[in-house]
């Protein structure tokens, strides 16, 4: 498994909206529609990377715990299906009804969204504040598998508790490692 960092963009820098499937409801959602009052975290996953089966628990936890907060979360899968039919729409509806995914799964067929946002592996995290900009792009915390350490998601935790009090969020962030996105 190669480890491949997130690319650290611009604070600040503008969500670009998309319209892509929920493989869970079978709908197409915008950006737009999903964002959260308080801030939309947009987290790049897949169904088969051990770095998304290690925090996929974790995850979950999370969404649960803010979503109820404003933090809207939006889960896409950008991968080549024909080279990986593990990520494929339907594997993905499978997975999130598995794992209790309280948010939706999108499918980003010509990976479109992911070039736009950047995104270079997963699970890549982008936090937006509620205008959608840019506020935190790191990791969920140290954790990564084989290495010992308890997947806490405490580096995601902090950017949305200063987020939700209206403080600001450490510009000091470590990128996220994950495995590449796999582009057609």
């Amino acid at each position: 498994m190669a480890a491949t960092p997130s690319r650290m963009i611009t604070l600040g820098s503008k969500a670009v909206d998309f319209k892509l499937i929920d493989t869970i409801s079978d709908k197409i959602l915008s950006l737009e529609e999903l964002k959260g009052s308080k801030g939309s975290l947009i987290v790049f996953i897949c169904n088969h990377c051990p770095f998304v089966l290690h925090i996929n628990e974790r995850l979950v936890q999370l969404a649960n715990r803010y979503q109820e907060k404003g933090i809207q979360f939006i889960a896409i899968s950008s991968n080549d299906v024909v080279n990986y039919p593990q990520d494929s729409p339907e594997l993905m509806k499978q997975r999130a009804k598995e794992l209790n995914y309280p948010f939706p799964y999108l499918y980003d067929e010509d990976q479109s969204v992911a070039k736009a946002y950047r995104a270079e592996c997963t699970p890549d995290f982008f936090l937006y504040n509620s205008k959608l900009s840019l506020v935190y792009r790191g990791q969920m915390d140290d954790s990564r598998p084989g290495n010992g350490k308890e997947c806490t998601g405490i580096d995601l935790s902090n950017a949305f508790d200063a987020l939700i009090e209206n403080k600001a969020i450490d510009p000091d962030q470590k990128p996220s490692i994950g495995c590449n996105i796999k582009w057609k």
